[in-house]
């Protein structure tokens, strides 16, 4: 499965040989915190190859292995996915059962698995990891699929600059995961299910590692999930740098140990995924909410929410805000509340603008921060939920600053399949460089390799470069203007 040692593979990845001991972090949250500690951002700067993020945000700019206490937070009552991150870690099966844990688990064996696909789908939950696609779909389509085996994928690549939840779930509260990834796997006739997490993440795969053997010990894998018909077994795969590991089909390939370059579409991963089979991809935090919709009902969940965006969403503010850490919202809260109540605004300087979701996602201006945190109202203008981070720029950045740094960072994690992404994205860069040096550029050119990247990429990574390009040009336009020739 792993072939990440062969030459034609292992040279993909960025960090296939590199000890991450002290080294520090590129990723955007810390260059936005870069002024706070200057020679902490020029090591990073001067580190090759580069970490673009190590899950540290609410400290940046931040190192690998300098990790201190972060502030977790849920707004919603009740919470559904925060109840052990904290203080209140759940890291062994007796705790996680003393707590009430495996309930869902139980009470799924028991249901016809019509009705839990029919919960999943009422309660609205959609995507997690940036999509925003509804689970209940996804998983009916995989459980309908005909097929001899089928599996089940944990997306734990969280590689978005700015975000760190599914991290904080994962270190404490590993065994909701794990009850959440068998539930799918026996609502939708899986058998094998696979981990797929980052390398960056190293406390979060040892403590994956201790929970599976702590779950198969107690029956949750193997032959018979809890003594009943249904056989499911589950892995764990770390990746090696790479942030296109993220998406889906990329992701895939990288588990058969093939370079985990993009694969075109149709056909869906729902029809033909893992090693030609039918496959479920969700993310950590989509599948953590799994075990409270069951216990809880759909209703209760679709309950909380604003339009089609139902439940909750957990959020990372990075160490510009005042109270940056990990917070549990309900969808629907407008921004200025998420950015001034919660995280208290800026620690100094003047608020510039928040990118939420990533660094594929525009960046809001403090003149439209009274849009809903919705999924349908932030495409409206231009943005996007993302998976959650939220990084708050202030006036020590210049907007092409910040062009430059994310085509930057788009060019070093192409995977290089198709032409506009791995060649438009560094000229991009260049161009940028060029306009903080001081000089102008051509906007014509600018406008060409926008509109190469949106129209004819093979994948999200250039289509999204392309969008926050775009979001750019919508929301500061007087300060793209002083940048053309």
């Amino acid at each position: 499965m792993d072939a990440s040692h062969e030459p034609a593979v292992g040279s993909y990845y960025h960090l296939r040989h590199v000890s991450l001991a002290g080294r520090a972090c590129k990723g955007l949250a810390c260059f936005a915190a870069r002024n706070d500690a200057p020679h902490r951002w020029q090591e990073a700067h001067g580190d090759t190859p580069p970490i673009y993020c190590i899950g540290q945000c609410y400290r940046g700019p931040a190192a690998y292995g300098d990790d201190g206490p972060v502030h977790i937070e849920s707004v919603c009552q009740p919470a559904v996915l925060l109840h052990h991150v904290g203080t209140a870690a759940v890291r062994t099966m007796a705790a996680y059962l003393a707590h009430g844990g495996g309930q869902a688990l139980r009470q799924v064996l028991a249901t016809p698995k019509a009705v839990v696909l029919d919960i999943i789908a009422a309660s609205g939950l959609r995507g997690r990891g940036g999509a925003g696609f509804p689970t209940g779909q996804k998983w009916l389509a995989v459980a309908r699929a005909q097929a001899a085996r089928k599996y089940v994928v944990v997306n734990a690549d969280e590689g978005d600059p700015g975000s760190f939840s599914d991290r904080l779930l994962i270190e404490d509260d590993p065994f909701r995961l794990i009850e959440a990834v068998v539930i799918a796997g026996v609502t939708v006739g899986a058998t094998r299910g696979y981990l797929y997490v980052r390398g960056e993440y190293g406390e979060a795969v040892a403590i994956l590692r201790a929970a599976l053997d702590d779950a198969r010990a107690h029956g949750w894998l193997g032959r018979q999930v809890l003594g009943s018909e249904y056989p499911f077994e589950l892995d764990l795969v770390v990746g090696h740098g790479s942030y296109v590991c993220g998406e889906e089909t990329a992701m895939l390939s990288a588990i058969e140990g093939r370079r985990p370059e993009v694969r075109l579409r149709p056909p869906q991963i729902t029809e033909v995924g893992l090693w030609g089979a039918p496959t479920l991809v969700n993310n950590v935090e989509t599948l953590c909410a799994v075990p409270w919709i069951v216990t809880h009902g759909a209703a209760a969940y679709a309950a909380i929410g604003h339009g089609r965006s139902r439940g909750t969403k957990l959020l990372s503010l990075n160490s510009r805000f005042k109270r940056p850490g990990l917070y549990e919202v309900p969808f629907g809260m407008p921004l200025r509340q998420i950015v001034d109540a919660l995280g208290g605004g800026l620690r100094h300087g003047t608020l510039l603008g928040v990118m939420v979701g990533g660094p594929l996602a525009g960046i809001v201006p403090p003149a439209l921060l009274d849009t809903p945190l919705d999924y349908e109202a932030l495409h409206a203008i231009g943005c996007a939920v993302g998976h959650g981070g939220v990084i708050a720029f202030g006036d020590d950045t210049t907007i092409p600053e910040i062009v430059a740094e994310v085509f930057r960072f788009g060019a070093a994690e192409s995977c290089g399949k198709c032409t506009p992404c791995h060649l438009g994205s560094p000229e991009l860069a260049r161009m940028f460089e060029a306009v903080v040096a001081g000089q102008r550029v051509e906007q014509a050119r600018w406008r060409a390799l926008i509109d190469a990247l949106a129209q004819t990429s093979l994948c999200g990574h250039g289509r999204g470069l392309a969008e926050f390009a775009q979001a750019i040009e919508r929301h500061y336009p007087e300060e793209l203007a002083a940048c053309w020739t």
